[in-house]
């Protein structure tokens, strides 16, 4: 896969460093020379070049990327990236970094934005990630359906503790996505029997929160 990254700061050299592990092609642009350090991600390319500029990602070859990531500190410049990748280039998957919380709610479709990452709000969701059991903690939204990746502790009390995966009664609009066990990550099958400590990963609209809450909290 050919993935493009706006902004080559410790976050976009990061996400970069991480996808050539996995094998991906990387190209990174940053208007700063001072960020164009091709000895601190070995094989990713490297554009010295402004990415709210159309014709540098003409010249970068934008149209044969099948992600856009918006990596930058400036969340007005992420936006534009978006907005530009999927406009003027048919990017089929953009991601966008949001620096800001109170910009949260302009990093949606119509700046051409698939999923938003909110730094801010991850980082609140891994705190609480690591201390609340048995209540929903969101990671993360899906700007695209307005879907939410939620993630549920189980607790010794849990009403589905000791049952399968099939004994769920989940809403319609929630999948059970995948469980975390003692440092293994399990794809959910209907005979999975679900144990107190599991972190059980859902993606699910809002609105559904609460029926999986009845189901899957004490």
């Amino acid at each position: 896969m050919k993935v493009a990254i706006a902004g080559a700061g410790a976050v976009g050299r990061s996400i970069a460093r991480e996808l050539l592990e996995n094998r991906h092609d990387v190209l990174l642009i940053d208007k700063d020379a001072s960020k164009i350090t091709p000895r601190r991600v070995p094989g990713a390319e490297w554009v010295l070049a402004d990415a709210c500029e159309v014709e540098t990602l003409e010249k970068a070859g934008l149209q044969d990327y099948e992600v856009v990531i918006g990596a930058t500190g400036d969340d007005k410049v992420n936006l534009v990236i978006s907005l530009l990748a999927k406009t003027e280039f048919s990017v089929r998957r953009v991601v966008a970094r949001i620096n800001h919380p109170a910009n949260e709610w302009l990093f949606t479709e119509a700046w051409g934005v698939d999923v938003a990452v909110s730094t801010p709000r991850v980082l609140a969701a891994l705190v609480e990630e690591a201390v609340e059991v048995g209540d929903i903690v969101r990671l993360f939204s899906l700007r695209q359906g307005q879907a939410n990746l939620i993630e549920i502790t189980l607790s010794a009390t849990a009403p589905c503790a000791g049952r399968s995966v099939r004994d769920l009664a989940l809403p319609q609009d929630a999948a059970l996505v995948a469980i975390i066990r003692a440092r293994r990550v399990i794809s959910p099958t209907p005979e999975e029997p679900l144990e107190p400590g599991d972190e059980l990963l859902f993606v699910a609209m809002p609105e559904s929160e609460a029926a999986i809450r009845s189901v899957v909290c004490a």
